[in-house]
C-alpha cells in the first residue's frame, strides 16, 4: 500500500490539474454569455457591476423596435434559405462523390473547401463582381446565394464523411431484395446519414445567421441582424442588444436540443 501511495497521489494530482484546466476553459467560454444575459435585465444603460436593478424594459423596447425586428426577420430568411439551398446541392454532391469515380474527383473534393478557407471579404468581393457582371441587383436573395456558396463545403464534407462509413453491403442487400435506387436511398441511405445532414444544416444555419463580410458586400438596402448590431455598435453596446443576444442564446440552445433528439431517435 505504501508503494502505491505515490502513484495514487500523482494520478489524483493529474486529475485535479486536468479538471481545473477544463473548468477554467469552460469559464472563459461561457462567463461572457452569462454576463450578457445578466446585463439584458439591468435597469441601467451603463454596463457596470453590480447591477443596479432588475427590469424587462429592454425586452419591451425590443418588441417595439421595428427596424431591429425587420433585421431579425431578414437574418432568419437568409439563413433558412441558404441552409435549404446548401442541403439541396450539398447532399447530392456528396453522394456523387461517394458513388462515382470521374476525372478530377480528388481535385474537386479539395476545391469545394476553397470557399471555407478563403476569408469572407474575398468571397464577398468575388461574388459582388460576379453579380454585377450578370446584372443582378443586390438584395437578400444575392446574400442567400453568397452564403450558400460559402457554406457548401460544410455540407459536402460532413455528409461525404458519413457516407464513407456506411457499409456498401446495406445498399447491395436492398437491391437484392428488389428495392429501386430511390427506395434504397429513402429506406437505407437517408436514415444512416440523417444525423450528418441535421448537423451540417444546423452548422450552416448558425454560420449564415451571423455572417458579416459576405453580407456586407452582397446586401442591398435590407439589414440583417449582424449588420444592424455592427452599425449600432458605434454608439456602444446597449441593453437592447444584450436582450437580442439573450434571445439568440436561447434559440441556439433550442437548436441543440432538436439536434440531440434527432440523433437520439436515430440511435434507437
Amino acid at each position: 500500500m505504501t508503494k502505491n501511495t505515490p502513484s495514487l497521489m500523482a494520478r489524483y494530482g493529474a486529475d485535479t490539474a486536468f479538471m481545473t484546466f477544463v473548468a477554467a476553459l469552460m469559464a472563459f467560454l461561457y462567463i461572457p454569455i452569462w454576463v450578457l444575459i445578466a446585463f439584458s435585465f439591468n435597469d441601467s444603460r451603463s454596463l457596470t457591476w453590480p447591477l443596479s436593478g432588475f427590469t424587462l424594459d429592454w425586452y419591451r423596447k425590443l418588441a417595439e423596435n421595428t427596424d431591429l425586428q425587420a433585421a431579425i426577420g431578414n437574418s432568419f430568411y437568409v439563413a433558412s434559405l441558404a441552409t435549404l439551398l446548401t442541403l439541396c446541392v450539398g447532399v447530392p454532391a456528396a453522394m456523387v462523390l461517394h458513388r462515382f469515380d470521374f476525372p478530377g474527383k480528388s481535385v474537386f473534393r479539395r476545391l469545394i473547401l476553397l470557399p471555407i478557407t478563403l476569408p469572407g471579404i474575398v468571397t464577398g468581393i468575388s461574388m459582388l463582381n460576379m453579380f454585377r457582371l450578370m446584372g443582378f441587383q443586390l438584395s437578400l436573395e444575392t446574400v442567400v446565394l453568397g452564403h450558400a456558396t460559402a457554406l457548401l463545403g460544410v455540407v459536402v464534407t460532413q455528409v461525404y464523411a458519413r457516407l464513407q462509413r456506411l457499409p456498401k453491403s446495406l445498399q447491395e442487400a436492398a437491391y437484392d431484395l428488389g428495392a429501386t435506387p430511390w427506395r434504397s436511398f429513402v429506406d437505407v441511405t437517408l436514415p444512416n446519414i440523417r444525423s450528418a445532414i441535421v448537423g451540417a444544416g444546423l452548422l450552416s444555419f448558425v454560420l449564415s445567421f451571423d455572417e458579416i463580410p459576405v453580407t456586407f458586400f452582397l446586401t442591398g438596402r435590407d439589414n440583417t441582424l449582424p449588420m444592424y448590431i455592427y452599425s449600432t455598435m458605434r454608439r456602444g453596446v446597449t441593453p437592447e442588444i444584450n436582450a437580442v443576444g439573450t434571445i439568440i442564446v436561447l434559440l441556439s440552445l433550442l437548436l441543440i436540443v432538436v439536434a440531440v433528439i434527432a440523433t437520439r431517435e436515430r440511435r434507437k
